[in-house]
């Protein structure tokens, strides 16, 4: 097998493994936005929403960047890695305990438009559990075990939130959704340390050394900035809203929003076996060998999630109808949302790649947008409040702001990353653009059916999309190595990929 050839069959042996994962993790989310949506309503979702966005964002920080940079300073280091992962994780825990005494004093932060009650104040202990998952997978992925994140990800975080908040909503709604994101964090946590420890052993002889702590967070500093803004480009409308409407106006948003994070996912599960082939080849001084990886994985991931956007967008008032129907107001911000996310992923594949070759641009790249969206997000709403246009109207705003922004930070990041290779990076066919076509004139005719036929947009008009597409994509724009990807998929015992490059310390 030539060195082509073997570069993509590792990350379609990956990528497989991990899509397996989203399979799951989708089956497990939908029952969670079912429990929330008609247990607890969109105002206690709402509320809810925005808590857990300063949360997340906080554990993000608190990891510093290494969910990427730890794979670098493994494949740099010669002390044991043992050793190197423990250092990652006391970076992580003095930065996840700073941030949860911080949000502990000024719970505001997290309900700025409700007053603390309750278990509110004690929200940000999770920090660390986040934080320390993220890490301990990070770990596992440069070993390139990627069951350990399915498993943690895809099975045993979003089957315990669900599971949980029914459990939960007998008890205290008022309480329970943030009861069951605590329990779903601890339950992933303890998922992501157990097969850490066995991979890695037990860190004999390891104590902190803070000259070494100090040179870590130094190179990670860069990483963490890229993350934190990719990271506030998704959530940064969620806040806004927060500021500006009422919890249930946000609550309406946030489910839209979880459907459509659901095609975004399809991006990270790509993220624990790409990186660390990118690093090999950056390794071997082989740019080729990065554009191609590059390339190839982003149109897998386009032409996935061109698919399920058109699944969620065009019958998206049913779609929105089974969580809930005072939840079908939030139909315009999905079909937004969705588009963002296929216009997103080729910038954040690039990127994959950018945070190692011009980590400072990239990361100036994804500041300036970030305010872009910002700014365009409170234009639009302060446009629509003006002409008088309805509360459910005006929250769409932010979603175009990020369709927009998504769009332009994807051809920047192209545009950089050929620039850099010498090589085209752009996964764009134009069987992609036919698929497309094809697939929105089945969708319409199944959505101009009677209402009393409404069901058939679900039950059969979905799956009628989604064969159009995929027939046409694999007809005409898929080729050998493309369908790579679909081969056999594996078993649990074989979800652990061969490490390639040194041997692990």
């Amino acid at each position: 097998m030539t060195e082509t050839s073997q570069d993509i069959a590792q990350l379609a042996k990956g990528g497989r493994t991990n899509v397996a994962g989203f399979i799951l993790r989708l089956a497990a989310r939908i029952p969670f936005l079912f429990i929330a949506g008609r247990l607890y309503g969109p105002d206690l979702v709402g509320r809810f929403a925005i808590a857990v966005v300063v949360v997340e964002l906080a554990a993000l920080v608190a990891t510093l960047g290494l969910k990427r940079g730890l794979a670098q300073a493994l494949s740099r280091t010669e002390r044991p890695h043992a050793h190197v992962v423990c250092d990652a994780l006391m970076v992580a825990a003095i930065l996840s305990l700073i941030a949860s005494a911080v949000l502990w004093l000024f719970p505001q932060v997290m309900y700025p438009n409700t007053p603390t009650v309750g278990l509110d104040r004690w929200l940000p202990l999770i920090i660390l559990a986040v934080a320390w998952s993220d890490v301990s997978l990070a770990a596992l992925a440069y070993r390139h075990n990627v069951k350990a994140a399915v498993t943690a990800r895809a099975v045993v975080e979003p089957w315990t939130i669900s599971i949980a908040a029914w459990i939960f909503s007998f008890f205290t709604t008022r309480d329970g959704l943030v009861l069951s994101y605590v329990v779903s964090m601890i339950a992933a946590l303890i998922a992501s340390i157990v097969p850490l420890v066995r991979s890695y052993g037990v860190p004999r002889g390891w104590q902190p050394h803070f000259t070494e702590l100090l040179t870590l967070i130094r190179d990670n500093v860069p990483l963490a900035g890229a993350d934190a803004l990719e990271w506030g480009t998704r959530n940064v409308d969620r806040f806004i809203l927060g500021v500006m409407f009422e919890p249930k106006v946000v609550g309406i948003y946030y489910m839209a929003q979880q459907v459509a994070s659901l095609p975004q996912k399809l991006k990270t599960s790509f993220d624990p076996i790409l990186g660390p082939v990118i690093t090999q080849s950056l390794a071997a001084n082989d740019l080729p060998a990065i554009a191609r990886q590059v390339r190839q994985v982003a149109f897998w991931i386009v032409a996935a999630q061109g698919c399920l956007t058109l699944m969620g967008s065009i019958p998206g008032e049913a779609v929105m109808g089974i969580v809930g129907p005072q939840f079908v107001a939030g139909t315009a911000a999905l079909v937004f949302l969705l588009t963002a996310e296929v216009l997103a992923s080729t910038g954040a594949v690039c990127e994959t790649a950018l945070v190692y070759t011009a980590r400072h641009r990239n990361l100036m790249i994804s500041a300036v947008m970030l305010g872009f969206q910002v700014v365009l997000s409170f234009a639009l709403i302060g446009a629509m409040r003006g002409l008088g246009w309805p509360p459910a109207f005006q929250a769409a705003g932010p979603a175009v702001a990020l369709m927009v922004s998504a769009g332009l930070t994807s051809m920047i990041k192209v545009w950089l990353l050929k620039r850099i290779l010498a090589t085209p990076v752009s996964p764009l066919r134009w069987p992609l653009l036919w698929a497309t076509l094809a697939a929105l004139a089945v969708g319409a005719a199944f959505t101009a059916l009677p209402r009393s036929l409404e069901w058939a947009e679900i039950v059969i008009g979905i799956p009628a999309i989604a064969a159009t597409y995929l027939f046409i994509l694999w007809r005409w724009a898929f080729g050998p190595e493309d369908r790579a990807l679909f081969g056999r998929m594996p078993r649990a015992d074989e979800a652990t990929l061969p490490h390639v490059g040194s041997p692990a310390r």
